[in-house]
């Protein structure tokens, strides 16, 4: 199916199977502010009950720091440096682990969340210059700067009017012991922290319906573009006509196959053949094995006659057998009857042929009123 199709109108909606392609190479609706909004709360929240703990232990870690007793000498400071730097990653740890694990939850709400390895492929095209300076002055890159223009008044005015309510406590830390001045810090950036939740929390609410649909947006697909994925779901007319003509082919070969275990043929005699088997011990009324009109119907009279299967003239009872029963199904209740009265002489014709004696006639066969249309 085209991707684009050049001049025509996008007026449908996309199908599940362009979704599903769509989301196979990675193209899935993201909200940045949804996981900036999701990210810094999740710190937040994190830092409530683990704030005493972080303060504590960066306390421990500013003190073993900056004893300059402690110093080593200039050939193992690189050594000494790194191995600070890593307490430090162990004291922030779980924080910065509560941080991962809200990456996942923007992707979840969105519905983008899984491994699209097509994403990985290498797309040249978007080195292309002019490529990247049409998606500038796109609807995309208008929407961008509105984003980014809320993004500075929202976080600016949100943050500012937390620092600047803070700002007395902030400017008295100076004062106070190295302990409490770090747990008051932590306070004042948890609620520095709630402040920009709160702004990121606006601003994803506006941007997650405009990517949802700015994402459906760009996979709308025209008339054309409709009509060839169900050909390619469905099936291509020709391909489906040749399918069902395959379908017939071997439908016939395997009726042909049973021909020869049939009990009886009924005839027109030209038109129409109707080939039945019964089985007293397996079946609780006789069934249609192969039926037919013109050839096939020639074709069952010819294998019939080539396994001494008996043929049988009835041509009232062959058309209503070949208009109401089916093919693998027992022959319908009001045709017992007469069909009894076949078989009782096909059997009579069999002992006749095996014993010899007076050959049996065949009765006059009541189809009953509607059971010949």
């Amino acid at each position: 199916m085209a991707e684009h199709d050049e001049g025509a109108e996008r007026t449908e909606q996309p199908s599940e199977r362009r979704l599903r392609q769509a989301r196979e190479r990675g193209q899935s609706p993201r909200s940045r502010e949804l996981a900036n909004a999701a990210v810094v709360g999740a710190a937040a929240l994190a830092l409530w009950p683990l704030g005493g703990m972080l303060a504590r232990g960066a306390t421990e870690w500013m003190r073993k720091t900056l004893a300059w007793r402690a110093l080593p000498a200039a050939p193992e400071l690189p050594a000494w440096f790194a191995g600070r730097l890593l307490e430090l990653l162990l004291v922030a740890a779980p924080l910065i682990g509560v941080c991962l694990l809200a990456t996942l939850i923007a992707p979840a709400i969105m519905g983008s969340l899984g491994f699209a390895p097509k994403a990985l492929a290498p797309d040249i095209g978007r080195l292309d210059p002019l490529r990247n300076l049409k998606n500038i002055y796109s609807r995309e890159g208008l929407a961008e700067l509105v984003r980014s223009l809320l993004r500075v008044g929202l976080i600016g005015g949100f943050a500012g009017m937390a620092v600047a309510g803070a700002l007395p406590k902030l400017m008295a830390l100076v004062h106070h012991p190295l302990p409490t001045a770090a747990a008051d810090g932590l306070g004042i950036v948890l609620k520095v922290l709630i402040a920009l939740v709160a702004a990121l929390a606006v601003l994803a609410a506006l941007d997650v319906p405009y990517q949802r649909w700015s994402h459906r947006k760009q996979l709308m697909m025209t008339r054309q573009e409709v009509k060839e994925e169900m050909k390619e779901t469905e099936g291509r007319p020709e391909v489906k006509a040749r399918i069902r003509r395959m379908q017939h082919e071997v439908a016939q070969r395997r009726m042909m196959e049973d021909v020869p275990r049939a009990d009886v043929i009924l005839v027109n005699p030209t038109h129409y053949a109707v080939a039945l088997a019964y089985d007293a011990a397996n079946m609780r009324a006789p069934r249609v094995v192969a039926k037919g009109v013109d050839l096939i119907a020639q074709t069952i009279r010819e294998v019939g006659e080539r396994h001494g299967v008996p043929i049988v003239s009835s041509p009232p009872l062959a058309r209503a057998l070949y208009r109401q029963a089916r093919i693998g199904e027992e022959i319908p209740v009001t045709l017992y009857a007469a069909v009894a009265q076949i078989l009782g002489y096909v059997y009579q014709l069999r002992a006749w042929r095996r014993d010899g004696g007076r050959p049996p006639e065949l009765p006059a066969i009541d189809v009953p009123e509607g059971g010949e249309p």
